[in-house]
């Protein structure tokens, strides 16, 4: 096995160890480290929690003295700021009497943004960048998108038939895809910060919106449940609605508008929803408004589980950076039925959305269609 060879096995070991922390270390990165000496791993580690050691911290108190003259590998470029809850990292590395640090991608946070990088060179220890650098980038491309737009990345999913309808003439959508498909759901949900609706999907499906199956090895009791977002501008779900249930595990964030009113927000204030007046474009919240004030509090990544209104306009905004398909094998057909999109209907071909990148994962007798808008 030559240098590089052994390098990419490596970060492939860190990478593994970095999405350990999916759901826990909310605003911060997913970073994997490890610290390995004459081509064996002495110390390795992840970050486990916002305001928890840093997996460079914890793989360097695993090695102890054998990190002297040792290779450090990070998924990510060592921090070098004060700005946050932890120490440094860069500082530690030097102490330890690292010889060699490979990294697999730039850190773009304006606080870090190659300085870790700079410093450690300076000190006289050798860097190697970009080691699995797409593969880091994709592990945590909700950081990345938060960091450099200041709001949550956005996918948008949702069941439908063959023919995009998402719900009968009445409503009814429950359930348009298989058990298989409903189970991976859960698994999807448990990736992100935040869980979006809209009022009329409270008030007709009266959704839970949490994670109820047990994902990867761990049970839906053992993880941090999403936020529950919901987009009401007049304040129309009732107290007794499921989402207003729970709020001290799932926590439970409305978006509304100067149109609802004062007694019901504080009200919903006082059951520990955190009600968000914000700006109104029309009569309803403005996406846009909404996305930037969630980013601000360290919210990165969304999923989108509304009806047709509200797809259309998170897709009409731009605000939409992936589509996640729950296809059944089914027709529905009808004018009355709801279409995947609603809102006003384009006259011209040059409105299509592009979607790229697409990906299609069997589900039982379902499929699901992923791609990039």
């Amino acid at each position: 096995m030559n240098d590089v060879e052994q390098d990419v096995l490596f970060m492939r070991q860190a990478l593994r160890l970095a999405a350990r922390g999916r759901g826990t270390v909310r605003p911060n990165p997913m970073v994997g480290a490890l610290v390995v000496a004459n081509g064996t791993v002495v110390g390795s580690g992840y970050h486990k929690r916002a305001g928890g050691p840093h997996a460079e911290i914890v793989a360097l108190r695993q090695a102890r003295a054998r990190a002297r003259d040792a290779t450090l590998y990070t998924t990510l470029e060592p921090c070098c700021h004060t700005e946050k809850r932890t120490p440094p990292c860069v500082p530690e590395i030097l102490q330890a009497g690292i010889r060699r640090v490979v990294v697999s991608m730039r850190d773009p946070n304006p606080h870090v943004a190659g300085r870790g990088i700079r410093q450690l060179r300076r000190a006289g220890i050798s860097v190697d960048v970009g080691c699995l650098g797409n593969e880091a980038a994709t592990l945590n491309e909700g950081y990345l998108h938060w960091i450099q737009t200041g709001r949550p990345f956005v996918v948008l999913k949702a069941a439908m038939t063959l023919d995009g309808k998402i719900a009968t003439a009445t409503g009814e959508s429950q359930w348009i895809t298989g058990t298989k498909a409903r189970a991976h759901v859960h698994q999807l949900r448990s990736r992100f910060d935040v869980i979006a609706v809209g009022a009329e999907t409270v008030l007709k499906d009266d959704p839970q919106l949490t994670v109820r199956v047990a994902v990867g090895k761990r049970s839906s009791t053992g993880i941090r449940q999403p936020v529950r977002l919901i987009f009401d501008s007049r304040l129309r779900i009732p107290f007794g609605a499921r989402v207003l249930q729970g709020i001290e595990e799932a926590p439970t964030v409305i978006a509304t508008t100067n149109m609802a009113g004062p007694r019901k927000v504080e009200r919903l204030r006082k059951m520990g929803v955190q009600v968000l007046v914000l700006p109104r474009k029309g009569t309803r919240v403005s996406l846009g408004k909404c996305l930037h004030a969630l980013g601000k509090k360290g919210i990165t990544s969304m999923l989108v589980e509304g009806g047709s209104e509200l797809n259309a306009a998170f897709l009409r905004a731009g605000l939409v950076n992936r589509v996640c398909l729950y296809v059944a094998p089914a027709l529905l057909g009808g004018q009355q039925t709801k279409g995947l999109l609603g809102g006003r209907s384009p006259r011209r071909l040059t409105e299509v959305v592009p979607v790229s990148n697409l990906h299609i994962q069997s589900l039982g007798e379902d499929v699901l269609i992923t791609g990039d808008v």
